[in-house]
């Protein structure tokens, strides 16, 4: 059976899309209520627990952090800023960590991998440096 594409469903893609950060649910919350002023916390968290397991958008889980959401599914890894949780992609090639996941492979049957990079972006590293002077 095909989802059903409604209203609220395609203003919270769009509102997923047209942003270059990683929204968590409260944050997309916010943004698709602007939009429509009737829904619901747990409507939002409902209908992107769906998208995610259709694979139209990619639950984040950053350790310990409250679950971001990314529209983009394709193959790519994501850096954590541990100063103001700002999360941005990364490219990282596949052909340079084969060797290590060749060497840890043993027993079982790799299906994929998820890196998880943790830094200070460029803005807090601004701000890190006006402070020292």
């Amino acid at each position: 059976m095909p989802l059903r594409m409604t209203n609220q469903r395609e203003i919270i893609l769009e509102e997923l899309k047209k942003t270059d950060q990683h929204l968590n649910a409260d944050e997309l919350y916010e943004r698709v209520r602007l939009l429509v002023p009737r829904i619901s916390l747990a409507t939002v968290y409902r209908n992107l627990e769906l998208l995610t397991e259709l694979g139209i958008v990619t639950k984040l889980e950053i350790s310990g952090r409250p679950k971001r959401y990314d529209f983009d599914v394709g193959r790519h890894d994501h850096i954590f800023c541990i100063e103001c949780h700002r999360i941005d992609n990364i490219e990282v090639k596949c052909e340079e960590i084969a060797p290590a996941v060749l060497i840890m492979k043993g027993e079982y049957s790799i299906t994929g991998y998820r890196l998880e990079f943790v830094g200070i972006c460029p803005k807090c590293q601004g701000k890190r440096h006006k402070e020292k002077k």
